[in-house]
C-alpha cells in the first residue's frame, strides 16, 4: 500500500473545507468585536482619567465639595490615588469593550457566540484532517498551525467559561487567529499524507501536543503583556498631566487597569511554564527512543531550550520586587518572541533533525 492510498482525500477536502469556513466565521466575529469597542457606551470609561488627575501630591489641595443634608452641612473630598511602595497604581478596572452599556454588551455578546461556532468548525476541520489520515493532525507546520490557533480559541473560552473578565482579548485573538490560518492555507499548506517513520511514536500525542497548549498559552500571556505596556504609558500620560485623545484612548479607558494586566499574563505565563518544562523533557525521552540520544542540540531543541530559559529569567525578575512592570514585561516579550522563532523560524529557515516534512 502507498503513502498516497492510505489518505482519504474525502475527508481531507472536507477539513479543507472546514477550515475556511471557520475563517468566514472569525471574520464575522472580529466586526462583532469590532462593533462592540465601536458602539459601546463611552460615557462610563472616565473612571481611570478621574482617578490619575486627582492630586497625588501636588502643592495645590483636593477641591472640597460642600452640601447640605438637612442642618447639617457635609464635605466631601475627591478619592486621592497614589502609587504604593511597588509601584502599581490604585486604579479601578475599565468597564470593559462593551463600556457598560446593553448595545455594547449586546454585540460582545454577539462576537463570542460567533467565535464559540467558529472554534467548533476549526475543531472539525482538525478532527477531519486527523481522521484523513488515521493519526494526530500535527505532522507538519499546516497541522500545527490550525490545531494551534485552534487551542488558542479554546484557551479563551475556557477562561471565559470559567467567569474571567477577558473579553477584550477577543478581538486581538480572531485578528492574529485570522493571520494565523490565513498564512496556514497559503504559505504552509501541505496536502494530507502519512507521516515518516521516526514519528510514530505515542510520544507524537504527548510532546506535540503539550507544546501546542504551552504556546497557546503564551500567546495570551504576550497579548496581555503588550495591553499592559499600551495601558501603563497611557496611565504614566495621565498622572503627569496629559490628556490623551482619539479612539485609542477610548481602548485603554476600556481595558483592565495595568495591574490587572500585569498580574494577569504573569499569572497565565507562570501557569503553564511548568507544563512547558515537561515538553521539554519529554521530547529529549522522545529523541532518545527515535535517535538512540537524548539530546542532540539539534535547533529546535536548542530553541526550546532558549525560549525555557527566557521564560525562567522572566518569571525570576517577575518574582523580584526590582523587576516588576515594564522591566519584566520586555522579558516576557523576549521569551515570546523566542518562542515564535522556534515555532516559525527554526521549521522554516533552519535544517535539522525536526526537518520532516519542508513546513
Amino acid at each position: 500500500m502507498t503513502l498516497a492510498a492510505a489518505t482519504n482525500e474525502h475527508l481531507a477536502s472536507i477539513s479543507n473545507t472546514l477550515i475556511y469556513s471557520s475563517m468566514a466565521v472569525y471574520t464575522l466575529a472580529f466586526f462583532a468585536y469590532i462593533a462592540e469597542w465601536l458602539f459601546g457606551s463611552r460615557s462610563k470609561v472616565a473612571r481611570t482619567a478621574a482617578a490619575l488627575t486627582a492630586d497625588t501630591g501636588s502643592a495645590a489641595a483636593p477641591a472640597v465639595t460642600v452640601r447640605q443634608a438637612g442642618g447639617t452641612a457635609v464635605l466631601e473630598r475627591p478619592k486621592v490615588v497614589v502609587r504604593s511602595a511597588a509601584g502599581a497604581r490604585d486604579v479601578p478596572d475599565g468597564p470593559g469593550a462593551h463600556g457598560g452599556d446593553e448595545q455594547g454588551d449586546l454585540y460582545g455578546r454577539i462576537a463570542v457566540s460567533l467565535t464559540v461556532l467558529a472554534f467548533l468548525v476549526e475543531l472539525g476541520g482538525v478532527i477531519a484532517r486527523a481522521a484523513s489520515v488515521e493519526r494526530a493532525p500535527w505532522g507538519n507546520m499546516y497541522e500545527f498551525n490550525i490545531t494551534f490557533s485552534t487551542v488558542a480559541v479554546g484557551v479563551y473560552l475556557v477562561l471565559l467559561a470559567l467567569r474571567k473578565n477577558v473579553r477584550w482579548l477577543g478581538l486581538f485573538l480572531t485578528t492574529t487567529v485570522l493571520l494565523d490560518l490565513g498564512l496556514a492555507v497559503t504559505v504552509l499548506y501541505t496536502a494530507s499524507d502519512q507521516l515518516v517513520p521516526a514519528l510514530h511514536s505515542y510520544w507524537l500525542y504527548i510532546h506535540v501536543s503539550t507544546a501546542i497548549f504551552c504556546g497557546a498559552v503564551f500567546y495570551v500571556g504576550a497579548v496581555t503583556t503588550i495591553l499592559y505596556l499600551f495601558k501603563d504609558a497611557y496611565e504614566n500620560k495621565l498622572q503627569s498631566g496629559g490628556r490623551p485623545g482619539g479612539f485609542a484612548t477610548s481602548v485603554l479607558e476600556r481595558l483592565p487597569a495595568s495591574a490587572s494586566l500585569d498580574k494577569f499574563s504573569y499569572r497565565v505565563n507562570a501557569a503553564v511554564f511548568p507544563l512547558w518544562t515537561f515538553t521539554i523533557i519529554a521530547g529529549a525521552i522522545w529523541a532518545g527512543d527515535a535517535w538512540g540520544r537524548y539530546w542532540n542540540w539539534d535547533p529546535k531543541e536548542t530553541w526550546s531550550f532558549i525560549t525555557w530559559v527566557a521564560y525562567a529569567g522572566y518569571l525570576h525578575a517577575r518574582a523580584t520586587a526590582g523587576w516588576k512592570g515594564r522591566k519584566a514585561a520586555y522579558l516576557a516579550l523576549i521569551a515570546f518572541a523566542c518562542w515564535l522563532f522556534n515555532y516559525y523560524g527554526v521549521n522554516i529557515f533552519v535544517t535539522g533533525k525536526h526537518s520532516y516534512a519542508g513546513v
